[in-house]
């Protein structure tokens, strides 16, 4: 599967039915998996052998999904989370513990931006938030000797800001940590962080992947490249014997490609049990048969979105990295030549009263808590998903009060214009 395209990947990768075999993927939909003798399912246990035992751990229908994601972002193991959230931090979890450090864009989804500063500020992970826009000289200046990785969005939800991929896995590199990008918004198929260096690429499936609202999930795929015995005193959980599991050394024993994913699953799935259903796993699985056909629409419809709300005299400004006005629009043609997504921002004067009053009147754009639908929706970030962050955090994060997003589906283009027009009138 790895020398076919793109395409030809969201339809067949990640499962090949043997001879009578069913063709579509199958849903394991059992929690407990039956074995002749104690020494077989002991090999499970030893990480010996490979199978299942458990799904909080692992599941068939759950695996072929994830072979599926991590084929489409060029990684080398991937596995299914329950949520984005999770996905998160699970991704930055495990590879960060008490008295590390996390820098991270700051411009990110509220709810990672929330985790990452609050809930894992509990644990003991601090956090450097940086500016995506910031100098390579203030990027480094973020580090310390205690960091272990780097965060960002490729395109940020809902500011719109694209990460400098390069810029970032460069700096992260240099202080010998790895980058982890979540890619949710363009998707493989518009954008492959890894190829640009990258080092674990994040999802919320829920979004553009499930594409139909249908089944809450997260992914997590890793690159297979950082070496993680080369910066072995910077992560003990990967490189020393973890005594919870046998006293396996992970990067020793999977190397580069299968250690990361291969700890994540043993070690915190197995503690806080964030498994996608298999039930989710085979939406899942339809929705990522369609991406490469949807993803296109969704582009063309958020670029003629765009650039009629450009015009419009009563909206104050728009971000759409593929609008030429678009501080990010060239940072985008390089990371996204195919385009980024059907997600616009746009800000009203008047703030979250003005804001309020357009999403109203509207008809066709339903008010909804998501992003990245076959349907249109749209929400004021600053009364819904950010509402726990402060006026000084939103407008560090770029998202002021009176801005709107709009996640443009698969409806006809002009039908979608019409409706925002008559909701500004």
């Amino acid at each position: 599967m790895d020398n076919y395209r793109i395409d030809t990947k969201c339809v067949q990768g990640g499962y090949t039915p043997g001879n009578g075999e069913p063709r579509q993927i199958p849903i394991i939909q059992s929690t407990t998996f039956k074995y002749d003798t104690s020494e077989d399912m002991g090999k499970l246990f030893d990480l010996e052998a490979s199978g299942y035992f458990y799904t909080r751990l692992q599941n068939p229908t759950n695996d072929y999904v994830a072979a599926k994601i991590a084929a489409l972002e060029g990684g080398t193991a991937a596995m299914l989370t329950s949520s984005g959230q999770a996905a998160n931090f699970f991704a930055l979890f495990n590879i960060c513990e008490t008295g590390g450090h996390i820098v991270s864009s700051s411009s990110i989804y509220g709810g990672t931006f929330n985790l990452i500063s609050v809930t894992m500020a509990k644990m003991g992970i601090e956090a450097t938030f940086v500016s995506p826009d910031c100098s390579v000289e203030e990027l480094n200046a973020a580090f310390r000797e205690n960091t272990k990785a780097v965060f960002g969005e490729t395109i940020a939800n809902p500011a719109l800001t694209v990460l400098d991929i390069g810029k970032f896995a460069e700096a992260a590199h240099s202080h010998g940590v790895p980058l982890i990008v979540d890619n949710t918004f363009p998707t493989p198929v518009n954008c492959r962080p890894i190829e640009w260096g990258a080092d674990i690429v994040t999802h919320s499936t829920t979004k553009y992947m499930d594409g139909h609202g249908v089944a809450v999930g997260g992914a997590i795929v890793d690159s297979g490249k950082f070496d993680w015995m080369a910066h072995k005193d910077k992560f003990p959980g990967l490189t020393t014997p973890d005594e919870s599991y046998h006293g396996i050394t992970y990067a020793e024993k999977f190397g580069k490609e299968g250690a990361f994913i291969t700890k994540c699953t043993s070690q915190l799935m197995r503690d806080f049990g964030c498994i996608q259903s298999p039930q989710n796993a085979f939406y899942l699985n339809l929705g990522l048969e369609s991406l490469h056909v949807r993803m296109p629409k969704h582009v063309e419809n958020g670029q003629a979105v765009a650039e009629f709300l450009e015009k419009h005299p009563k909206v104050k400004s728009v971000s759409f990295p593929g609008l030429k006005s678009d501080p990010y629009y060239e940072i985008a043609k390089k990371y996204m030549p195919k385009g980024g997504c059907g997600v616009v921002s746009f800000e009203l004067d008047g703030g979250r009263e003005a804001a309020g009053a357009f999403m109203k009147k509207l008809k066709l754009a339903a008010i909804e808590t998501h992003v990245a639908d076959a349907r249109t929706c749209c929400l004021n970030p600053a009364t819904s998903t950010h509402r726990q962050m402060t006026d000084e955090q939103l407008k560090a994060a770029g998202i002021p009060a009176g801005l709107i997003r709009v996640s443009c589906g698969l409806e006809d283009k002009e039908d979608l214009i019409a409706d925002l027009k008559q909701a500004l009138e």
